[in-house]
């Protein structure tokens, strides 16, 4: 009888970080992977192409959210990256398909390269908590905010999940989020919002294609993909896991998912990155009360992306087809603890509390210049603040 409670135990103890890991997953393939799509729309790649894209994509980012969260037992999320997504579906019209795929060869090299040097590592080291803290805040408040927003699109499933999370929080707070998101999903049933009669499972075929290295390519692909995934993706994502004190280096998670772009780029997939936004819903207390056992959402993660990339599109479609209002709900109710301990750790320290909030407040503007999103702007306007206010620009008379 000990035995089966104690291993009775043991399963709820995962559900959290299981939870955690399928919204995470959702949001994803709900959210963000239309760019993928609409990029090979754009670029006329055949259904062949298109599918290999997914698979690649789906299976190099399993692989290594997998090996990267069970290596340093912590919740590593990796993701492809989703502005460059973005600048695909404007550039990959230009060139032909073998360029693109030798410029994400390239782009992944400098990644490897950037890794293994360290210096992205000192970087990160040299930025104040506080201003991490703001720009974490400020990057999460756009999803805070739209999960209220589509209240004016879908009433009836949005405060149906604000009120589930709010109940669930004051009585079972650990299963608040994941209590959310089933009433939400039990809603759609009932309004018969959810079709899967016409799912079918068809096993994805990967293509190899054979890369041309081009200048054009290099200058017009490779070098905007690297600055575009590492100021929108890495230094974001590698903020997240400091502000939940996780302390793994940024050079070898640099490296590893490198390699996995270096590995899947000839497939069709563009960048395998640190997760930035979803990455915040398994790194912090929701996924579990204990930080130690969040990596476990990592893994969890990392097997879904597999099983999505090993069924290509269909499963990418089911994701896909959830409606917008749910995934924007999903998405913000879900991060509101990590906004508000953001929010918190920016304004706790008195020295560097304007600066931190200015950090916020340009991040949540969502400043875009020269095809660089906001996250670097809201960062450098802070850094900035922060040098500005820290040292005595005061005027001595004599």
């Amino acid at each position: 009888m000990y035995a089966y409670l104690k291993k009775s135990k043991q399963s709820l103890d995962v559900l959290p970080p299981a939870i955690a890991a399928l919204m995470t997953v959702i949001v994803n393939y709900g959210g963000t992977f239309v760019l993928v799509f609409q990029a090979a729309k754009m670029a006329n790649l055949s259904p062949e192409l298109t599918v290999s894209w997914v698979w690649a994509s789906s299976i190099g980012v399993g692989l290594t959210c997998i090996f990267l969260s069970w290596r340093t037992r912590e919740p590593i999320i990796t993701a492809w990256s989703t502005p460059a997504a973005a600048f695909l579906i404007i550039a990959l019209p230009t060139i032909s398909y073998a360029e693109a795929i030798g410029a994400y060869l390239v782009s992944a090299a400098l990644f490897i390269m950037l890794g293994l040097s360290g210096y992205f590592e000192k970087v990160i080291r040299l930025i104040p908590p506080g201003i991490a803290a703001g720009l974490l805040a400020g990057i999460l408040l756009q999803f805070g905010i739209g999960a209220f927003a589509v209240i004016n699109v879908e009433p009836f499933l949005v405060v149906l999940m604000v009120l589930s999370y709010l109940v669930l929080r004051r009585s079972a707070g650990r299963y608040a989020v994941a209590g959310m998101m089933i009433a939400g999903l039990i809603w759609l049933l009932l309004q018969k919002r959810l079709d899967l009669s016409s799912i079918e499972l068809i096993v994805a075929t990967p293509v190899f294609t054979t890369p041309v290295f081009s200048w054009n390519a290099l200058l017009s692909i490779a070098l905007p993909l690297f600055l575009i995934t590492l100021t929108g993706q890495y230094i974001p994502g590698m903020l997240v896991l400091r502000n939940d004190d996780y302390k793994t280096s940024a050079s070898p998670i640099l490296t590893f998912t490198g390699l996995g772009s270096l590995l899947f780029s000839p497939f069709g997939s563009h960048a395998i990155n640190i997760a930035a936004i979803t990455a915040a819903i398994c790194t912090g207390k929701e996924a579990h009360q204990d930080p130690t056992k969040r990596w476990i959402a990592g893994v969890i993660a990392g097997v879904l992306y597999i099983l999505v990339g090993i069924f290509g599109v269909t499963l990418a479609t089911l994701f896909m087809a959830f409606p917008t209002a749910f995934i924007t709900a999903l998405a913000g109710i879900a991060l509101i603890g990590t906004i508000s301990s953001s929010l918190t750790a920016a304004i706790s320290d008195s020295a560097s509390r304007e600066a931190s909030l200015i950090t916020f407040l340009a991040s949540a503007s969502n400043i875009t210049l020269f095809d660089i999103g906001g996250a670097f702007w809201g960062l450098l306007i802070g850094l900035a603040a922060y040098a500005l206010l820290s040292t005595n620009f005061s005027m001595k008379t004599k």
